[in-house]
């Protein structure tokens, strides 16, 4: 069975996606949790990843670390991984890849942490540019293939790459038009999420750099997680 190494469900995106991801497909694995700011720096990390990072799959002597690498692993292993149509497929994978590798203003303005709630002190261009881009990409993706999901009738990796997008979007709210929120809803509603949030909300570890972020960032309105 294989086994995914992640962090904090809080904080921690890159984990999500291959852990929802998984989830979603009914493919079995155990997770293994490694905890951000435990006072044992990243030595627990770099025991499991060659990059120190997670997340990072095992199966048996194989070991597979980035989300991406992660989840073409997968692929070449189960069904449903990305679409079966050839177009779907090929959008898929370039949506995702945009995702891996962009939105770096998103990601520094916005980190995630699934169970407080944050107005933004400001919205730089660079912002608004990257929330345009995800509202035109995600459109394109719903009415060219059908929906409910970016790529079709069914929940793939596509999906998985934005799960963070969606609550991020709940913790900062942020709006990226009808349809975008609606998709966004129906991510944060699929049970993996609901199962990832409510133990995100459960954790009681607190990694001091993320918390810095996320209080620069903005007015926090609100902390739902457990003390």
């Amino acid at each position: 069975m294989y086994e995914l190494f992640i962090a904090n469900k809080n904080y921690s995106s890159w984990s999500l996606r291959p852990w929802a991801l998984l989830s979603e497909l009914g493919i079995p694995f155990t997770e293994t949790l490694l905890i951000f700011g435990d006072g044992a720096a990243w030595d627990p990390f770099r025991q499991v990843s060659p990059a120190g990072k997670v997340p990072c799959l095992r199966d048996g002597e194989t070991v597979v670390w980035d989300s991406l690498a992660i989840t073409e692993y997968l692929a070449e292993r189960h069904a449903g991984v990305w679409p079966v149509d050839g177009v779907a497929r090929a959008w898929a994978r370039s949506a995702a890849a945009e995702m891996h590798s962009g939105f770096g203003e998103l990601r520094h303005r916005c980190s995630m942490s699934v169970g407080v709630r944050v107005r933004l002190h400001a919205r730089p261009p660079a912002l608004d540019a990257e929330l345009a881009r995800l509202t035109a990409l995600w459109g394109q993706g719903l009415q060219r293939f059908g929906g409910p999901f970016l790529a079709g009738a069914t929940f793939t990796a596509v999906d998985a790459f934005f799960t963070p997008v969606a609550f991020r979007m709940q913790t900062y709210g942020l709006s990226l038009g009808d349809a975008a929120d609606a998709y966004a809803a129906r991510l944060r509603a699929l049970p993996s999420m609901q199962a990832w949030y409510t133990a995100a909300l459960a954790e009681r570890a607190r990694d001091v750099p993320h918390e810095a972020e996320i209080q620069q960032a903005g007015e926090w309105l609100a902390d739902l997680r457990a003390t």
